[in-house]
């Protein structure tokens, strides 16, 4: 009897064991399903390769967009036979940060597609409408873009090929994106062919995906790098001639201007390419490497929208010419304009770089709140101190250098200028200006890229300044 008992709570044991891990496999799963359902859900049904997004067309008339301020972006229109058109107000000012929701999506109308194609209205009118086989009217949502800013740098940019980026820093809310050429969202499944085999690449979003030399913009970056190595101290002199030579290879200032002699502030003030060309040969190549890695050079960027990386790719064993061409931002150095707006908006908020986000909230179609998305801040990609300094060698930029024009009564603006060859047709380059202005509104970073025009000064500043004015002297 005492074996049969023995073995009998052993037995109830095993039994209890199982049943613990039984349960406690269910609780996982509950507890997974649960996360996924909170958090993972929306990103899984918003894949473009999701066949439940095809039911959700059949149920829900696709929400609005709208502008920060309310004005509508994109809504769609049914005719009185059913047909629905997707229409954009403003014609090509938003192309490609809204994007288009005919012959696939891209911009908002992907990053939104899950809220767009869902319907928060009034229970009871959802009820009504499913029993009568109608559509319910999909949410809308509420971007971080600014309609002046928008048009602003759309009109400023005006035929040229290029992009424009604009962040507020403190809360890396994009309030404008611009790429050119641009097409008509509401236009793209009807001109696809024409569209999609452009020689002028018209679907390319190249504030995001465009990769392009930075040339001088990239002073800024060599600048943080010289004064790391020299411990933030700023005792530097050099003589410039116009001109700087190593080996075979000669670096001119632009234009061969000759700047004469120079300090560090004086040198970045005028964009010496001399000067940083001599400042490039000597610094430590495994730091710089580093300082790039730390400002999200050849890094995933946080970013909800397709881009590409900025490369940066100087070795130990280049040549002194690579290490001279490098600082001053041409060599193999690549960047995006956002990469460029981004690193301009942690300079501008004392070295903390906010993610950007491109959407505020979602509302139902009434205008009743859904849900809200908060900023997040990504990290310091340098310290304040060091911030604070590189503020004030741009603020020289603009008060005594390249970028004089965007001086003003209204604001106070902070930047860098940038000239960068893009082939071995040293009379071609691009113009870059990426800054930020102060005033009696919440900083804004811009970042200005115009492509195969000439000096960033001449092209790039005016085009920033009509965006500043448009910001702070409405």
């Amino acid at each position: 009897m005492k074996k049969k008992k023995g073995k009998s709570k052993r037995n109830n044991r095993e039994y209890t064991n199982v049943l613990w891990i039984i349960t406690g496999v269910f609780a996982l799963m509950i507890g997974y399903l649960a996360w996924f359902q909170i958090m993972e859900s929306r990103d899984v049904i918003n894949n473009p390769y999701n066949a439940r997004l095809d039911t959700l067309e059949e149920k829900v008339i696709r929400g609005n967009i709208l502008a920060s301020d309310g004005q509508i972006l994109a809504y769609t229109r049914v005719d009185s036979d059913g047909t629905e058109s997707r229409i954009y107000p403003f014609d090509c000012t938003f192309s490609h940060v809204l994007g288009y929701a005919d012959y696939g999506k891209t911009g908002i109308e992907s990053l939104g597609n899950f809220q767009l194609l869902t319907s928060n209205a009034y229970f009871i009118e959802r009820f009504i409408n499913e029993l009568q086989g109608e559509k319910n009217i999909g949410d809308s949502l509420v971007t971080t873009l600014d309609v002046d800013l928008q048009t602003a740098a759309h009109d400023a940019l005006s035929t040229r090929k290029g992009a424009v980026v604009v962040i507020e820093p403190s809360t890396g809310n994009v309030r404008a994106l611009v790429s050119k050429p641009d097409y008509d969202p509401g236009t793209v499944a009807e001109n696809w062919t024409e569209l999609s085999t452009s020689k002028d690449s018209i679907l390319l979003n190249r504030a995001m995906q465009g990769l392009y030399p930075p040339g001088s913009i990239f002073k800024t970056v060599t600048l943080l790098e010289y004064l790391r190595e020299h411990n933030m101290n700023e005792a530097f002199s050099f003589n410039c001639t116009g001109s700087v030579s190593v080996g075979n290879s000669s670096i001119s200032c632009y234009h061969g201007n000759a700047h004469g002699k120079l300090d560090l502030e004086e040198a970045f003030a005028e964009s010496c390419n001399s000067a940083f060309a001599e400042i490039g040969r000597d610094l430590d190549v495994e730091e710089f490497q580093g300082l790039a890695s730390q400002l999200l050079f050849n890094s995933d960027l946080p970013l909800s929208f397709p881009y590409s990386k900025s490369s940066f790719s100087l070795k130990e064993d280049d040549t002194d010419a690579i290490k001279m061409m490098t600082a001053i931002g041409q060599g193999d150095t690549l960047v995006t304009p956002m990469h460029m707006a981004m690193l301009v908006s942690a300079i501008a908020n004392d070295g903390v770089l906010m993610v950007p986000r491109f959407l505020d909230r979602t509302e139902n179609y009434t205008g009743q709140l859904v849900e809200r998305y908060s900023t997040e801040t990504y990290g310091a990609l340098m310290t304040q101190e060091e911030a604070q300094l590189l503020q004030e060698y741009m603020r020289a930029v603009v008060e005594e250098g390249t970028a004089s024009a965007l001086q003003s009564d209204s604001y106070t603006v902070a930047g860098k200028t940038g000239t960068a060859e893009y082939s071995s047709d040293k009379s071609k380059s691009h113009a870059w200006f990426i800054g930020y202005a102060s005033g009696s509104k919440p900083d804004l970073a811009v970042c200005v890229l115009v492509e195969e025009a000439g000096s960033g000064g001449e092209y790039a500043v005016p085009i920033a300044k009509r965006i500043f004015d448009a910001y702070y002297e409405e």
